[in-house]
Order: structure tokens, then sequence, then C-alpha cells
């Protein structure tokens, strides 16, 4: 309390650092591990269920889930495209079709890509305010080492004005040092462990979606999209 005005600003500067990464920390740790048990039951949900149709009613209850939010959307591109072959059977005057309405593989190459814009999304969500971390532990020790150094002239100054170098006049400027030093670690230490932490995080959630995509896009290319035309070979004498 007996600090100069900059120290004081530098400290105010560095607990309000120290506030918001410790309310991103504990707000990311929330969401994290609730998406994880998310993900763990719909996982089970799609594993065990056949019909599209009660997974995605299921999946649109899970709020929190990645992987719920990817089959989302892989299951509206194929609801699209299976729309647009079936208005296109009905031009041709073919009869529709008595089980799922069949696709081409250039219709699943679209889900494909949709799946990873999806991905990209919610990498980004995960992301969120992670930066925020990644610039407390990079910028605050420097805030900190400011306050040190400023400790420091101050310290020097009494010793100028007082003519000596006695403990009393130095004490006062050294302890700013000290104190802001010390503050700057605080806050920059916790930031940087959690943003290591919570990165390997966002990986291993990456890691999962891009899994699902391929099994998503396996599944609606063994059930839904239609062989090739194969061409006869005009050249076959046999």
């Amino acid at each position: 309390m007996q600090s100069s005005l900059m120290a004081k600003g530098v400290l105010f500067l560095l607990l309000v650092f120290s506030i918001v990464s410790w309310a991103i920390i504990f707000n990311k740790f929330t969401s994290y591990r609730k998406a994880k048990g998310e993900d763990g039951r719909f996982l089970e949900t799609f594993s065990k269920t056949e019909n599209l149709t009660r997974i995605y009613n299921f999946a649109k209850e899970l709020r929190a889930s990645p992987l719920a939010r990817i089959f989302l959307t892989g299951y509206r591109e194929l609801y699209v495209f299976q729309k647009m072959a079936k208005e296109e059977r009905k031009k041709r005057g073919e009869p529709p079709s008595t089980g799922g309405e069949l696709v081409t593989p250039r219709d699943l190459k679209g889900i494909g890509l949709a799946l990873n814009k999806a991905i990209n999304r919610e990498v980004g969500r995960l992301s969120h305010r992670l930066d925020f971390l990644a610039t407390t532990g990079s910028t605050t020790p420097f805030i900190g080492l400011f306050g040190t150094v400023w400790g420091i002239m101050h310290s020097f100054r009494s010793i100028g004005l007082q003519g000596t170098a006695s403990i009393g006049g130095v004490a006062p400027g050294i302890a700013e040092a000290l104190i802001a030093t010390a503050a700057g670690l605080v806050a920059a230490i916790p930031a940087v462990i959690f943003f290591n932490y919570f990165n390997n995080k966002v990986i291993l959630f990456t890691s999962a979606m891009d899994d699902f995509s391929l099994d998503f896009t396996y599944m609606a290319e063994k059930n839904f999209v239609q062989e090739p035309v194969k061409e006869e070979n005009l050249f076959d004498l046999s």
C-alpha cells in the first residue's frame, strides 16, 4: 500500500491479467469436462443405434458435445443430398426407393467437405480465449520486469536525495521491485501451464472429431452411396 503510483499501476494491471486468466481457466476446465462426458454418451448411442433419426434427436440434446454437432452437420448434408436425389428420381419418372435414398460419390465428397468445415468451427470454438492465456504467459513477466526496473530507479533516486545508501532509503524501492517481479511470475506461470494443458486437450478433441468424421463418411458410403455405373469395354472381343 505504500508503493509508488507507478508500482500500484503495474500491480493492478497484473491483477487484471491474473483474474481474467483464472476465469478462463475455470471456464475451459468445466466446458472441456462436460464436452468429454457428452462425447462419450454420444459415441455409445451412435455405436448401438442403427436408426439415424433417433441418433439425430439424441444429438440435438447434447449442447456441449463437439461430436454431436459434427454428426448433426453430416446428417443435414446427407438429408439434403438425399432430397435432391429423390427429386431427380421423380423427374426421370422412376419409382421411389423402398429404403433410404441413394446419393452419388460426388455428393459424398460434399458431405466430407461439410464435415471438415464443421471440425474447423469446433476447433475454433474450443480454442476460443486460449490466446489470452498465451498472451498473459508471455507478457506479464515483462510487465513485472518493468515494475522491477521502476523500483530500482526509485531506490537510486532515494540514494541520490539522501546522499547515503542506508537500508531505510533503498528498502522501499527494492521492495517494490521484488513485489512486481513476484506478481509477474504469479500471473504468468499458471497461464503457461494451463495453456499447454488446454492446447493438448484441443488436440485430443480434434483427433476424436477427425476419427468420427471418417466413421460417418464410411457409414454414409456403405449405406447410402450408389455404386458407380461401370462402362462396357467396347474393345473386349472375348
